[in-house]
């Protein structure tokens, strides 16, 4: 434990290394790029390219900023129904900022490119698609001059988030301003806490503890009679490792993340254990449950707890226990925060809305005032405001980290094996390295087996890759 220890302390210029050699992304290497000029007051112009409920909702946050014009000029998915959806839904809320007619409406597998052509350098392109599309869009995002948004996680693999890695050099290269969906780094309520911890309010963090815990999800039922399987992945993206992580990556990274972000590090390893219980006919790729133990260097631990079972407890919440006293992170989902310092480690738990409003307690010490505004808002008041005053502004490489800490403890449950940082980052199972040649009616990067089923972790047995 202590060797890992000794080489995860040097991870940095582990990470600084491996962007040298990242692959993939050799087209703008060596090549004199110009810098694009940030707007000023003049109109911001965006594009949506995914038009699922999460993309529907970050349209809806750019266009609720206050500091200056915006509007959203084209769409692109590959499901009709999703972009309808989502462009009634945003034209009927945001009447007079959304200036999208059918021919700025695109579907297709490269209908992320025409969305982008419709824009001009130095507009903003969202990306929420499912994650493993991200590298090849956010590539198109740097040649094309774009300010980009993209939504967590923003890669699966290791490969992937060297990938990453290497990308957002460029775009800073480029002056370009790049937002990733963590969207809890932007609560003012959690920053504060932040500077309270880092100013010793709840003296040397000892231990954290998270949970995200729901009635279910990343389900995926047999293959519908005239859909092909990759359209079939894609719309089940959850489901699949390829395409989104799974449940872990997707759902689970915000509450590893903020943990992580009021320590003040990355951990160094992860071990977990998980297990299919209750899957049904389901054939994804996931565990029903997650416990991650991850270690930092100083030999503090988080532990994390996921499950996805309909009818168990729920529990959406992140704890920070000091020598001192404790604070908590997350109360019952991203927002509000509800966050709040107490001394001691008793803590009152908030099961749902009906143990709110929290009784007086003796052991408070300091509680952000409520109501609090959405960080979903702050991530994009604080771009736009990048944009607009030229700041420097790139969420790429702590973005990368952040999916790629919570790669980790994926796969340490997954393989049954503790898995450091620097494996992680160095591991070159590539779950889609062809994922930029996909066709839509083409075969899909997971294949069903002789027995009907896809391919599932199995811990002890496959042990450095997880399918």
């Amino acid at each position: 434990m202590n060797d890992s220890i000794s080489r995860a302390a040097s991870r940095r210029e582990f990470i600084t290394n491996s962007t040298r050699v990242a692959a993939g992304v050799s087209a703008l290497a060596g090549v004199a790029i110009p810098r694009v000029h940030a707007a000023t007051s003049g109109t911001i112009q965006v594009a949506l390219v995914g038009c699922g409920g999460r993309g529907t909702g970050a349209a809806g946050d750019a266009l609720s900023v206050t500091n200056g014009p915006i509007k959203l000029v084209a769409m692109a998915d590959v499901v009709p129904a999703k972009l309808n959806s989502s462009f009634d839904k945003l034209k009927t809320k945001f009447e007079g900022k959304v200036d999208v007619p059918p021919e700025r409406r695109f579907l297709s597998f490269d209908a992320y490119k025409q969305a982008m052509d419709a824009l001009k350098p130095g507009d903003v392109v969202i990306l929420s698609t499912p994650p493993a599309f991200r590298w090849v869009q956010f590539t198109y995002a740097i040649e094309k001059g774009l300010n980009v948004f993209m939504e967590k996680p923003i890669s699966v693999d290791g490969p992937t988030t060297r990938r990453m890695i290497k990308l957002g050099q460029q775009a800073s290269a480029k002056n370009l301003k790049v937002a990733v969906g963590l969207m809890v780094r932007h609560c003012r309520a959690r920053q504060e806490l932040a500077d309270r911890i880092r100013n010793g309010q709840i003296g040397e963090i000892v231990a954290m503890r998270a949970y995200r815990m729901g009635q279910g999800g990343g389900t995926s039922g047999p293959l519908p009679a005239g859909v092909s399987e990759l359209t079939h992945q894609i719309g089940h993206f959850h489901a699949f490792l390829w395409a989104s992580g799974g449940v872990f990556s997707d759902y689970y990274i915000h509450q590893i993340d903020e943990c992580c972000w009021m320590k003040g590090a990355w951990p160094v390893e992860a071990h977990a254990v998980g297990g299919r219980h209750y899957r049904g006919d389901s054939l994804d790729q996931n565990f029903d449950t997650y416990t991650v133990q991850y270690m930092y260097a100083d030999g503090t631990r988080l532990f994390f707890d996921g499950r996805n079972m309909k009818g168990a407890r729920d529990e959406f919440a992140s704890y920070a226990h000091g020598s001192k006293g404790s604070a908590v992170i997350s109360t019952l989902s991203h927002t509000p925060g509800m966050t709040r310092i107490y001394k001691g480690q008793n803590m009152p738990r908030v099961s749902s809305r009906k143990d709110l409003p929290l009784a007086p307690d003796p052991n408070l010490v300091w509680a952000f005032p409520q109501p609090e505004k959405t960080p979903y808002q702050w991530e994009w008041d604080d771009l736009t405001d990048a944009i607009r005053n030229d700041k420097p502004y790139n969420e790429v490489q702590r973005g990368a980290e952040a999916s790629m800490v919570a790669s980790m403890g994926r796969m340490a449950a997954h393989t049954g094996q503790i898995i450091t940082f620097d494996q992680m980052m160095n591991c070159p199972h590539e779950f889609a390295p062809d994922v930029d040649k996909l066709v839509l009616n083409g075969p899909a990067p997971l294949q069903l087996g002789p027995d009907g089923k896809y391919p599932i972790p199995e811990p002890g047995i496959k042990k450095d890759r997880e399918y």
